[in-house]
């Protein structure tokens, strides 16, 4: 637990702010609806907290030490925060809960966003929070009820449903293409290969499920995540190697094309995990269910 003598109050965070912002005692106490020897107080009892001082007064004027001005950033970052955390809570009912669902960035825009459509109308009472900032131990630590996430069914302290493979595709702006067409795949390496920071091996793999090899699978531009790929190949920048459904829109509107027809399925798989001790909670419960039903009219349209 925290010693109690390094958490300062809010007041005394809100008053330093203030007075910062006025380099005024008395203004910031007028802000506050304070007396001024009571924003003087705080400030002074934060200094002797800190063991900094955090203003001084040169020729009859307020100003903040190089400590002061090092602190205001962090302390507007939490007042921010708890201002933010407060909104929050106050938004929702005493019968709504937070479901927290962390998402790969892309495949949270380009797959999961879409099948949420109608999950307020049959669940008004929980509330969605989604976040694309992914750390391995989310859930353990409780800061997801469920993530999704590409690789292995195994975590430790998880139960994961497989949702659904992939199958990697290159694909170009149909006005990078060569007036010739391609008479192996490696010449697509003339095109500048796309690389993906998380898939770091995935165009060394391609090229080698077909038996060919070249140097250039690893040179290229790198891009964090499939979308900034995925934009990159649509303005020329070269050629990227994509998860096909992340790019049905564009091919199917013509704006990307597939330069050569091989595709490659991976060897992991799209899942959907929880704790293994919430597998009867019913916002969780409840949310899975809502997956696979989205996942069987898929199935079913096709």
């Amino acid at each position: 637990m925290l010693n109690k003598r390094y958490l300062p109050s809010i007041t005394a965070l809100q008053c330093f702010e203030a007075v910062t912002r006025h380099l005024s005692f008395t203004r910031a106490a007028e802000e506050l609806n304070l007396t001024q020897s009571a924003v003087s107080k705080q400030v002074a009892q934060l200094e002797e907290l800190l063991q900094h001082l955090l203003f001084r007064r040169v020729r009859r004027r307020l100003q903040l030490t190089p400590a002061g001005d090092l602190y205001l950033g962090e302390v507007r970052k939490i007042l921010t925060q708890v201002e933010m955390s407060t909104h929050y809570l106050r938004s929702y009912g005493g019968d709504t809960e937070v479901l927290r669902v962390s998402t790969p960035p892309t495949f949270g825009a380009r797959w999961l966003v879409p099948r949420l459509k109608g999950w307020r109308l049959r669940h008004p009472s929980i509330h969605l929070d989604l976040c694309s900032e992914q750390e391995a131990d989310d859930l353990q630590q409780g800061r997801s009820d469920l993530a999704f996430y590409f690789g292995q069914a195994s975590r430790p302290g998880t139960e994961s449903l497989k949702l659904f493979g992939e199958e990697l595709v290159p694909v170009c702006a149909p006005g990078s293409l060569p007036e010739q067409p391609f008479t192996d795949p490696t010449q697509l390496a003339d095109l500048v290969l796309l690389q993906n920071a998380s898939r770091p091996q995935a165009w060394h793999d391609w090229f080698d499920d077909q038996g060919y090899h070249t140097e250039h699978s690893y040179h290229g531009p790198r891009f964090e995540t499939f979308y900034m790929c995925i934009r990159a190949a649509q303005v020329g920048c070269g050629v990227a190697l994509l998860p096909r459904f992340l790019v049905e829109e564009e091919l199917a509107d013509g704006k990307l094309v597939i330069p050569w027809q091989h595709a490659m399925p991976s060897t992991n798989a799209y899942y959907l995990a929880y704790p293994e001790h919430s597998a009867e909670v019913p916002k969780v419960r409840l949310f899975v269910e809502w997956m696979l039903e989205q996942i069987d009219n898929a199935d079913a349209s096709q």
